[in-house]
């Protein structure tokens, strides 16, 4: 059953006050903190400035894959809801956890059954599953047959190569929150026009459920 969505990867405010203010509005909003390969990355400076606004009815995602001691110190009073957090184990993200008093994704990337299944691991920690592809920053896809016959009392997000045009009744079975970056964009840049679909198709499948 859906039950929301986040869209990540903002990066400029003109896009984030159009999300925010949008009226059907994503539950959650990603910005990308310490992955600098990423083209959507944002440095302390202009996400310290970006996040200046009133989120509203959103929540906002700190993006981190194996964050170090230095970029949790700089982000940890931006107004940030939850830590989305990859590479790191069960025994970093506890602490990360504890220390920081932040809700937490865990995102794993998946290619097989035995990368689905160490979600087990981290069921202490975590405060929604999101289940990604494994080349997260190319938008890449995996096979979501994978993660169709699981069975996980905890929040379910799914992301990797999501797009506008997908049927997202697909999803249904699957997953709690579709998570999109890539399919929101025309030549590397959100597309405001593609938002808005994304964001009205995602109101109609919730109203369906």
């Amino acid at each position: 059953m859906i039950k929301g969505s986040k869209i990540c990867g903002i990066s400029d405010q003109d896009t984030l006050n159009f999300i925010i203010n949008h009226p059907f509005p994503p539950q959650f909003i990603g910005f990308i903190c310490n992955y600098k390969k990423s083209s959507r990355f944002v440095d302390f400076v202009k996400l310290h400035e970006l996040l200046k606004l009133d989120k509203k009815k959103s929540n906002f995602v700190a993006v981190l894959v194996k964050p170090d001691h230095d970029i949790l110190e700089k982000i940890k009073l931006l107004p940030f809801d939850y830590y989305q957090i990859y590479d790191c184990s069960p025994e970093e993200i506890k602490k990360i956890k504890k220390k920081y008093n932040k809700k937490i994704i865990t995102a794993l990337t998946i290619k097989d059954e035995n990368d689905v299944q160490k979600y087990r691991s981290f069921s202490e920690v975590t405060d929604i599953y999101l289940f990604d592809s494994k080349g997260y920053e190319k938008s890449m896809t995996f096979d979501h047959k994978l993660i169709e016959k699981i069975k996980i009392n905890k929040p379910l997000m799914i992301a990797g190569n999501i797009q506008i045009n997908d049927n997202l009744e697909n999803y249904k079975k699957i997953a709690d929150i579709i998570d999109i970056s890539g399919g929101l964009e025309t030549s590397g840049i959100k597309d405001k026009s593609k938002i808005d679909i994304f964001l009205k198709k995602i109101e109609r499948v919730q109203n369906e459920t």
